[in-house]
C-alpha cells in the first residue's frame, strides 16, 4: 500500500510537466508550417544559410582593412555601433585590444561584440529561416584573435603586413540568425606607400588581398572559401586622419556570400586618445548601413 502511494505521488509530481512538454513541442508549430518541415526532415540548423546575406550584421562582417604597417602604440578601443536596415535595425557595443611588441615587428589583436540588440521583422525572420518568433532580443558576439607580422616598413618597397586571424564560435542566438555558431579564419597581406603633400599633409594609398574561410552546415561542403580584397587611401594632417576604402570578399557558393562595401573613417587625435567615427555602406548582399563611434586609448608598446 505504501509502495502504491509512492508511485501515485511520483506520477502526480510528473503530471504538470506533461502539458509543458506538449507546449514546448507546439511552440515550434508556426516554424514547421512556415517552412514545410515534417517529422523525419533534417533538423532546423540544416535549413539555415550561414552566409553574410542571411545573418545579422556582425555574424560574418568584412574584416577591418589593414594598411601595411603596425601602429606605434598599444590600443584599447570601445565602440558603439548602429546598423541601419529596414527589416533588422541593430545596435551593439564592441571592444578591441591591440598590443605590438618586438620593436613593433609583431602584434596581437583581440576584438569582438560584447552585446548586440536586435529587432527584425517577420519578413526578415522567414527569409533567414530564424526560429525566434518575435525577432527581438540580445546576443553576445564572436571574438577574434589575430597575429600581425611586419614584413617591410619604411623602405623603397611598400610597407607590407601579414595578418592571420581566427573567429571563435562564442556568438549565440543562432536560432535568431545572429551568428554562425561555428569557427572560421582569414589571412591577408596588406600594402601601403606614403607621400608628403604640398600642404604638409600625408597621403597614403593602401590595399590588401587575402583568403577567408568559415564552417557551414552544408554536409557536402563543410566550409565556404572566399577571396578577400581592399583598396583605399588615407589623408593625414596634424591631428586629423580621413580615410576612404572599398573592401569585401567573394565566397564560392554565390548564395549571398559576396559582401562588398564602402568604408569612411574620420579620426581626431588628442594626446594619446583618439575619437573615431566610421560609416560603412553596403554595396552588395550584406544590406546594412552602419555608423560607429569609437574612443581609443593609446599606451606605450610592450
Amino acid at each position: 500500500m505504501k509502495f502504491n502511494s509512492l508511485v501515485y505521488l511520483f506520477f502526480l509530481t510528473l503530471l504538470p510537466l506533461i502539458p509543458n512538454a506538449q507546449t514546448t513541442e507546439d511552440s515550434w508549430e508556426w516554424w514547421n508550417n512556415q517552412h514545410g518541415w515534417e517529422p523525419g526532415d533534417p533538423g532546423w540548423r540544416n535549413w539555415m544559410k550561414l552566409t553574410p546575406g542571411y545573418l545579422g550584421p556582425n555574424a560574418l562582417p568584412v574584416p577591418q582593412v589593414k594598411k601595411g604597417f603596425i601602429e606605434d602604440f598599444s590600443e584599447v578601443e570601445i565602440s558603439f555601433s548602429n546598423h541601419f536596415h529596414s527589416g533588422d535595425p541593430t545596435q551593439d557595443i564592441s571592444g578591441r585590444l591591440f598590443i605590438p611588441f618586438a620593436n613593433n615587428k609583431i602584434a596581437v589583436e583581440i576584438y569582438g561584440v560584447a552585446i548586440e540588440r536586435f529587432a527584425f521583422s517577420e519578413t526578415i525572420r522567414d527569409e533567414r529561416i530564424a526560429r525566434d518568433k518575435d525577432g527581438k532580443g540580445f546576443a553576445v558576439g564572436d571574438f577574434y584573435f589575430s597575429t600581425l607580422v611586419q614584413l617591410s616598413k619604411n623602405r623603397k618597397f611598400p610597407n607590407t603586413l601579414f595578418r592571420f586571424a581566427t573567429k571563435t564560435a562564442s556568438g549565440n542566438q543562432l536560432e535568431a540568425a545572429r551568428y554562425t555558431d561555428s569557427p572560421g579564419y582569414f589571412l591577408d597581406v596588406s600594402f601601403s606607400k606614403q607621400w608628403s603633400t604640398s600642404n604638409n599633409g600625408l597621403l597614403r594609398p593602401f590595399g590588401s588581398v587575402g583568403f577567408y574561410s568559415w564552417q557551414t552546415n552544408d554536409e557536402l561542403n563543410l566550409q565556404n572559401d572566399a577571396l578577400m580584397y581592399a583598396l583605399g587611401t588615407d589623408f593625414e594632417k596634424n591631428t586629423w586622419l580621413v580615410s576612404a576604402s572599398w573592401s569585401g570578399y567573394s565566397g564560392y557558393k554565390n548564395k549571398r556570400d559576396r559582401p562588398m562595401q564602402l568604408n569612411f573613417d574620420i579620426q581626431k587625435n588628442i594626446d594619446r586618445k583618439t575619437l573615431r567615427i566610421q560609416y560603412i555602406n553596403s554595396l552588395r548582399e550584406w544590406g546594412y548601413k552602419s555608423l560607429r563611434f569609437s574612443f581609443i586609448w593609446k599606451f606605450n608598446p610592450a
